[in-house]
């Protein structure tokens, strides 16, 4: 899945289940550190370095597939700006 993809899924922030944005973030944030119902996961860059979901019943919390969205746009961001930088690799 890329960051397209992702982003796609959640298009509609109200009707997102829990597993689909698990799935998302495990995919581009590796593992969580789960703490209770929370689950935290890293991301490369300073600053708020960590996303951080949890279960609404069988739904994900519409703040945090917003949060979730947020951190994939920036990380499209920081693809785009090391293939600039880069662009052999």
């Amino acid at each position: 899945m890329n960051i397209e993809e992702a982003l796609n899924l959640l298009k509609s922030e109200k009707n997102v289940k829990f597993n689909t944005i698990l799935k998302i973030c495990a995919n581009f944030f590796k593992e969580p550190r789960i703490e209770g119902s929370h689950h935290i996961f890293k991301t490369p860059w300073k600053g708020q370095p960590w996303v951080n979901i949890q279960r609404d019943k069988k739904m994900a919390k519409m703040y945090q597939v917003k949060q979730v969205k947020e951190a994939l746009k920036k990380l499209k961001e920081g693809e785009t700006y090391e293939k600039h930088k880069n662009p052999g690799k």
